[in-house]
């Protein structure tokens, strides 16, 4: 399992902009799948987002965030435009050994940071 911090939540009005970094420990970063999840109050944790060599999004998202990787780095991070309050949540990185597979589903991964808090306000 690799070790996950995520950074750079707070709070933005409506139609604002966030990037939120996630770095990870580890020599193999390059060998994992990284994803970002989302959890609001009262829902499920639901997906965001991945990228191996490819990046996938969920159709909530398509068009207004990018989910990019640094793997000289270790850095996977999701720049966020055009926020609306539904996207308010708290957002979490996940990790999943491999590069294969759609990947959007929570039990594709096997690490998780502590998640960051995102509130948009209207």
């Amino acid at each position: 399992q690799v070790q996950l911090v995520e950074s750079g939540g707070g709070l933005v009005q409506a139609g604002g902009s966030l990037r939120l970094s996630c770095a990870a420990s580890g020599r193999t970063f390059s060998l994992y799948t990284m994803g970002w999840f989302r959890q609001a109050p009262g829902k499920e944790r639901e997906f965001v987002a991945r990228i191996s060599w490819t990046s996938y999004y969920a159709d909530s998202v398509k068009g207004r965030f990018t989910i990019s990787r640094d793997n000289a780095k270790n850095m996977v991070t999701l720049q966020m435009n055009s926020l609306n309050p539904d996207d308010t949540a708290v957002y979490y990185c996940a990790a999943a050994l491999g590069l294969g597979g759609l990947r959007s589903l929570q039990g594709d991964y096997d690490s998780w940071g502590q998640g960051t808090q995102v509130t948009v306000s209207s």
